[in-house]
């Protein structure tokens, strides 16, 4: 059994910064992208921003030059570190991971956490 667990959301001022963090736990082969999605009241899950285990990264044209995402390998962690935030930036946001274990290590399975509220309010 793997699973993702989440922490750092919480009720942040327009400007202001938050970092979320995410764990991988269980019997883990290997991980090869872990990201970030987030669902705003109403609208479709979207992709936030996503980080390869060679290091290659890919950010939601919304959240460039503001969010900085960064994973330990070793730890099978992934961190957001989302500056400037702004009311739009208000949503439950998910950490994802594609892995394999080790009962089934030639099999990619898709895990997301439980989620974590972000809220951006004056």
């Amino acid at each position: 059994q793997v699973q993702l667990v989440e922490s750092g959301g919480g009720l942040v001022q327009p400007g202001g910064s938050l970092r979320l963090s995410c764990a991988a736990s269980g019997s883990i082969f290997s991980i090869n992208t872990m990201g970030w999605y987030r669902q705003a009241p109403g609208k479709q899950r979207e992709l936030v921003a996503a980080i390869t285990s060679g290091g290659s990264i890919n950010y939601a044209q919304s959240v460039k030059g503001r969010f900085t995402i960064s994973r330990d390998n070793a730890k099978n962690t992934v961190d957001l570190q989302m500056n400037s935030l702004q009311p739009e930036d208000t949503a439950v946001y998910y950490c994802n991971a594609d892995l394999s274990m080790i009962i089934a290590p030639w099999r990619l399975v898709e895990i997301w956490g439980q989620g974590t509220l972000v809220t951006v309010s004056s």
